[in-house]
């Protein structure tokens, strides 16, 4: 048989699963879009409110998300601090595109939501100076170690003879020579890479993903394998996504590959460290130092985890993201991704949609009909969706309709059951990147 058939048949195949498209028939006067997890919608309303209906549901889970959103919102926000899995995305009737408020996506299974016809996108530049600073400030912590020498001196202790000095200050180590290498050299690793040669650090960095001739033309050195990165840094700095293959990249394997008292940085995803084999090396000084700002669970609690009782580790809360500044960019470009979903084409017409390749397998796939929208209608109104509770209106803005709810009309759309694909066939298009996480 011709191989342009068979290849046609199997993309046939693949896309039996997919969601049928949104009919090009009469669309509501502002689609519903839905804020999962958060209450303020103050930013996202100036953008969304002439081709939208704005909701929010404040929820940890799709179990506490109302009806009224799992049957009608066309699009979804979310931050970090929900998960759609498959079996969550399957609740969604009309969902056509969800951005994440952030970089990290591995909250959200984006094969699945291809398959069930939602294009999944992400803010991938908004935070990526605020994340290369903390970053940096955690390294300098950790050579010069500014967190422990507070710490002492409120517990009183004194620093005025070397001998004190020397006590207190052990530990804190000249940077000039010294080699840091980066995991993962996306737009924050490189931003990280920046900051760190004028300090004198030799810069090294692994990322099998990344073009040739990246390291040229930042002056870098690149390392081909993981373990000899590990084995020549002295500070390893990771800046990779979580997925899949690297879930537990740093465990008591790898641990035992790096150099003796190297320290240890993350600000990327929690699920990229073992936390268990950390705190065994940090009380063993198999690692002199690390500073961690994702954790494995969150949000984090030292008395609930393994580093309760490891020396030498410098914890916060996921917080490397942000400035002011980072929160309202982050949340202006996922609004206005949003309106680029209703007003244009899906995926054409989104700039960071990180399932694109999945979605085109699918033929049927078309978009929201900008046509049908009605931009001369404006002022939608901010709302939550409690669980079978109605919210209200937020003050100032116009009044929603009798009972809270979103005008009816968008066209709710059948599940039917993915495909799955026989032994020997893989819908997977390319490998899972490494590339920055940093919200």
């Amino acid at each position: 048989m011709d191989r342009h058939k068979v290849k046609r048949q199997r993309l046939d195949r693949i896309c039996e699963g997919i969601r049928p498209p949104i009919g090009n028939g009469p669309m509501p006067a502002r689609p519903l879009v839905a804020l999962l997890d958060g209450r303020d919608c103050t930013i996202e309303m100036p953008i969304l409110k002439d081709v939208a209906t704005v909701a929010f549901c404040d929820a940890q889970s799709t179990q506490e998300i109302h009806e009224k959103v799992l049957n009608e919102a066309v699009g979804a926000l979310m931050y970090h601090t929900i998960t759609l899995s498959r079996q969550d995305l399957e609740k969604f009737k009309a969902l056509r595109v969800i951005v994440r408020i952030g970089s990290g996506y591995d909250n959200v299974d984006i094969k699945s939501a291809a398959e069930l016809g939602i294009a999944v996108c992400n803010i991938p530049s908004s935070s990526v100076e605020e994340t290369a600073d903390s970053t940096f400030c955690h390294i300098l912590n950790l050579y010069r170690r500014v967190t422990w020498l507070h710490q002492a001196m409120r517990e009183g202790s004194r620093a005025s003879s070397m001998e004190q000095i020397r006590e207190v200050a052990g530990g804190a180590v000249r940077i000039r020579g010294e080699t840091l290498g980066i995991i993962g050299l996306g737009r924050v690793g490189q931003a990280v890479a920046l900051r760190a040669k004028p300090f004198g650090f030799n810069v090294v960095f692994y990322d099998p993903y990344l073009p040739d001739g990246v390291e040229r033309s930042l002056g870098l050195q690149r390392i081909a394998t993981l373990q000899d990165l590990l084995m020549h840094s002295d500070c390893i700095t990771l800046h990779c996504s979580l997925n899949e293959h690297n879930h537990h990249l740093i465990n008591d394997f790898t641990i035992k590959q790096m150099r003796q008292g190297c320290f240890l940085v993350n600000t990327a995803r929690g699920g990229l460290v073992e936390e268990k084999a950390l705190a065994q090396a940090l009380k063993e000084g198999r690692i002199r130092g690390a500073a961690l700002d994702v954790h494995e669970s969150e949000p984090f609690s030292f008395a609930n985890g393994p580093l309760k009782d490891a020396p030498n580790v410098i914890c916060t809360p996921h917080t490397a993201w942000y400035s002011e500044q980072a929160s309202i960019e982050s949340r202006e470009e996922a609004a206005k991704e949003i309106r680029r979903a209703i007003t244009g084409t899906i995926p054409d017409s989104l700039r960071n949609c990180v399932n694109k390749e999945y979605l085109l397998l699918a033929a049927q796939w078309s978009s929201i009909d900008p046509a049908a929208v009605h931009p001369e209608l404006n002022g939608a109104a901010a709302y939550r969706f409690a669980p079978g509770v109605v919210g209200v209106a937020n003050p100032g803005l116009p009044e929603p309709p009798v009972e809270g709810m979103v005008p009816h009309g968008i066209p709710s759309v059948s599940h039917s059951a993915p495909h799955t694909p026989s032994p020997g066939e893989s819908s997977k298009l390319e490998p899972d990147r490494e590339v920055s996480a940093d919200q």
